[in-house]
């Protein structure tokens, strides 16, 4: 047999065999490849394993990374379902003629019944890189020419060959067809050849008999298996895949793209709406149009047509005056041009609800660690699909059945290592990797951020980090090869570069990660970037009269290993055993910084339009952590186990994380004192634990609430079991409840804490793990906040079981300033206004705002916190611009009986 050397290849075709009669219609799919333009994405029908493996070129699905063995491109709209019936499925497939031929080591074809029906379509989408125990049959070629059956549950362990053929002989494409159909005892037969596609003469056989119907059962893929390390163009290439039968259903629902999902914010009158692409080809259309109508009409009306970013891919829209009372639809349309011209027009439709302004109860979910699956099939030591739990389905119900107002996700919206190692290849590669990651996040929670606004906040692992102390956006230095590490980095040479602090991925991949998860929040308070021109994102959030402050509190953080240098500081831990962590504090260490301060301090006097006040940051100001006294660090937190409810452990201790924001104390504390100015919450996600505390500064209680959200997949269950009951410690509450100082001895009461428990439910690495997710209530009408931490697979109607021991907890907005008062300030009585009033009070003899809050009172007596002094009391409401201000107002040590009558 002649072989053209011009352009070898093989082609697979998979052929059905016609049979039984059945009730079902026949499916049919045909792969459009063909008339598709050159683009890394590979279409809405597909996904890509990984995005950076595969792109269409020449009309062809290509596969371009041969490092990594088994690749997979999964058909979205079409599965192998449980009803009788056949399959038949045709491809074609050529090998790359400057690529080696590996023999029975390399091969392509089709992999059928990935993840046996027992995952969600997504979750089986994600097979790849085997062995993962993933389930399903490869049906492929190899480089002999062979017909081969691949178990890809038994690592990939062969289930019949046929003798090869030389590599001279190997036609330039293959044909590879096979027929999937019932045979006896209602198993199934796979017949497959393997045709010479110039001449049409089969080349190769094989059959495969006595399969069980759930082996065949799930998802279709393309697949290809060629590990060479120096090929630096395309291994394989596919196309012409045809799939029809009985026994597959289709569901068009299933496809993902070309908008991979929407995330807006409504403040202050402004819609700012952002909606993200994959990477698009040069002939597809580079902008995005937005439409609107209202619920009542049917007319679209074009709003906006936006260009998309380059390298983040994302659209963003503006829009002012946005009148806020109305409930508008939206729709985006974005166009696909084909490589003859022809233009298709996708949709994506979402709605703007009516912002909440006049609602007594404002409903705020926040979520943190939502990437983290644990269960990356790269990793061949996890069973799957036990430790996959991708796409958090039961979370995503309950939530929206919770019916949130708005939604807070505090960052580990990506995670590098889930669902496959991180890929520094190139730096444009690494983007591609973020994307196929950050699409992931899109999938799992589109459906509740297309009608929800959102606010996404990135955090270390968004930027490659196990942990990041951004010290003002520096570039993480790298070690010269010629420096001998530090004796006490031991094994753990990969965290110096990033304990150097600063960023180690480019600034550009920073700012397009940012970009991606921020651009539609409310313009940031100062555009001012900091180095490498990295762009900052925190703001202020005006939303149903409740104002949040976006925080940034890795961005400007200090590296504790450059400010303790005796410590000898290794991923936010000392490896020096006799420094205290009282002496681990350094004044001239940042946290928020001076920039971050500033805004804090104009935002708590801010009450414009605003009932109540929050915070969201990556992480809380304290270090709520225990780990056993063995350890140095909390590395080995993921092997600890879950213990009974009710059980505590002996010999724990405090944990001394510098990756909290217990750590710098100063900077800790001069936060603490600029928010609690404005009586806010303050929430935030990160540490992987549950739990609701009060923090302090000077004495205990001195400042805000603060709800840490568990983690929705949790690869670090941290818990806290102190050593001692906490001072004050209430009867009735659990034994790690009080009052306590943490490792670093800062002040903090613990309410309630989500500590890993055995709960009898499996995965035992899910639910053992102590995973949910936080719902907070703000009822403006009281002025009261409730904390509530859900489990993530609660029903939301249960509120008795459904959530942690603890909650909920109801505090007034009040509470959250508990500085011991001093003296007292008039009594005042207020009347004519249309909302209560604001009171601020300012120390004339240092100028300092000591505090701003508007109250749920007409009357209200105001304390400070000095023995006497001489005050500033400015009264009325910044909605109409009404004020009245008392100056060189006395403090005294007694409440006064008398009322101060303030009439407008």
């Amino acid at each position: 047999m002649k072989t053209n050397k011009t352009i070898p290849a093989f082609t697979i075709i998979l052929l059905v065999v016609f049979s039984v009669a059945c009730n079902r219609d026949k499916q049919f799919y045909e792969s459009d490849w063909h008339q598709q333009p050159d683009r890394v994405w590979v279409g809405q029908d597909m996904w890509a394993n990984r995005l950076q493996d595969w792109h269409i070129e020449e009309g062809k699905l290509q596969c371009i990374n041969t490092n990594l063995g088994f690749r997979t491109v999964h058909l979205l709209t079409q599965q192998i379902g449980d009803q009788f019936g056949e399959v038949s499925v045709e491809v074609s497939i050529g090998l790359n003629p400057n690529a080696s031929r590996l023999g029975a080591d390399g091969w392509a074809g089709i992999l059928i019944g990935a993840g046996e029906d027992q995952l969600d379509y997504r979750a089986s989408a994600l097979i790849h890189l085997a062995p993962g125990k993933t389930g399903g049959i490869v049906v492929a070629v190899n480089e002999y020419g062979q017909v081969v059956f691949l178990d890809n549950t038994s690592q990939r362990e062969h289930f019949g060959s046929l003798p090869g053929m030389p590599e001279s002989e190997i036609p330039d494409s293959i044909l590879l067809t096979f027929d999937i159909y019932p045979a006896a005892d209602s198993l199934y037969t796979i017949s497959a050849n393997a045709v010479d596609q110039l001449t049409r003469e089969i080349i190769s056989s094989n059959t495969l008999s006595n399969i069980e119907p759930v082996k065949l059962m799930g998802n279709i893929a393309i697949a290809a298996n060629h590990i060479e390390k120096n090929l630096e163009e395309c291994a394989y290439w596919f196309s012409h895949l045809k799939v029809s039968g009985e026994k597959l259903i289709n569901d068009p629902a299933h496809r993902f793209g070309p908008i991979m999902g929407v995330q807006y914010t409504l403040s202050k009158d402004i819609l700012k709406l952002s909606a993200q692409l994959p990477p698009i080809g040069e002939e597809d259309d580079q902008f995005v149009k937005l439409w609107m109508k209202e619920k009542s009409t049917r007319a679209w009306t074009l709003r906006d047509s936006v260009t998309i970013q380059t390298g983040s891919y994302t659209a963003l829209f503006r829009n002012e005056n946005w009148d806020n009372g109305k409930d508008m639809d939206y729709r985006l349309t974005y166009r696909v041009n084909d490589i003859k011209g022809r233009k298709r027009t996708f949709f994506y439709t979402g709605n703007i609800a009516p912002e909440p302004v006049a609602k007594k109860e404002l409903v705020v979910g926040a979520f943190a660690g939502i990437s983290h699956s644990d269960g990356s099939i790269s990793n061949s030591n996890f069973s799957y699909p036990d430790r996959l739990w991708f796409p958090h389905t039961e979370f995503v119900n309950s939530v929206a059945a919770q019916q949130p107002d708005i939604l807070f996700f505090t960052g580990d919206q990506v995670y590098e290592g889930s669902p496959t190692f991180p890929d520094f290849s190139t730096p444009e590669i690494t983007e591609l990797d973020y994307l196929y990651k950050w699409y992931l996040f899109l999938w799992t929670v589109g459906d509740l951020t297309r009608n929800i606004p959102a606010v996404s906040i990135p955090n270390d692992h968004d930027v490659y980090h196990d942990n990041i102390w951004g010290a003002g956006g520096r570039k993480a230095p790298v070690m010269p090869e010629d420096t001998i590490y530090p004796a006490y980095y031991k094994n753990k040479t990969l965290h110096w570069q990033q304990d150097q602090g600063g960023y180690k991925l480019r600034a550009s991949t920073v700012n397009m990660i940012q970009t991606t998860q921020t651009s539609h929040l409310p313009d940031p308070y100062d555009l001012r970037p900091v180095d490498q021109d990295i762009n900052v994102y925190y703001t202020d959030l005006n939303y149903g009269r409740i104002s949040f402050a976006i925080l940034e509190d890795r961005k400007f953080k200090s590296a504790p290993s450059l400010m303790l240098p005796d410590a000898r500081v290794v991923n936010g831990f000392a490896q020096n055993r006799y420094i205290s962590g009282w002496h681990m504090d350094n004044p001239e260490a940042k946290l928020l910084g001076n920039r971050q301060l500033e805004f804090i301090d104009h935002w708590t006097a801010d009450w414009f339009e605003t009932d109540m006040k929050a915070t969201i940051s990556q992480t809380i100001f304290a270090n709520l952590s225990t780990y056993p006294s063995t350890f140095i660090t909390d590395a080995g937190t993921p092997g600890l186990v879950s213990l009974p409810p009710g059980e505590i452990p002996e010999r724990y201790r405090l944990a001394k994380d510098m990756d909290s924001n217990g750590w710098p104390q100063t900077g800790r504390n001069k936060a603490l004192k600029a928010i609690r100015k404005g009586f806010p919450v303050m929430i935030g996600g990160d540490q992987h634990l549950g739990s609701l505390i009060q923090m302090g500064v000077d004495t205990w209680n001195d400042a805000g609430y603060s709800f840490c959200v568990p983690a929705i997949g949790n690869l670090w269950p941290r818990r806290w079991f102190p050593p001692e009951p906490g001072r004050e410690h209430r009867e009735g509450m659990p034994p790690y409840t009080g009052k306590y100082f943490d490792g670093f001895g800062n002040r903090m009461e613990v309410w309630a804490v989500a500590n890993p428990v055995e709960t009898g439910k499996k995965p035992i690495a899910l639910y053992d793990r102590a995973v949910g997710y936080g719902i907070i209530r703000f009822n403006k009408e009281k002025g009261e906040i409730t904390f509530e931490c859900w489990k993530r697979e609660a029903d939301p109607a249960d509120i008795e079981n459904g959530m942690f021991p603890g909650w909920p907890l109801t505090i007034n907005m009040l509470d959250n300033y508990s500085r011991p008062v001093r003296s007292w300030l008039p009594n005042y009585e207020v009347s004519g206004l249309l909302k209560h009033p604001v009171f601020q009070i300012t120390d004339e003899g240092t100028g300092e705002i000591l505090y701003t809050v508007r109250v749920n009172d007409n009357t209200y007596q105001p304390g400070v916190f000095d023995y006497s002094g001489i005050y500033t009391i400015k009264i009325g409401d910044p909605d109409t611009d009404k004020f009245q201000v008392f100056e060189h107002v006395n403090s005294s040590y007694r409440k006064r009986v008398e009322i101060v009558k303030v009439e407008f």
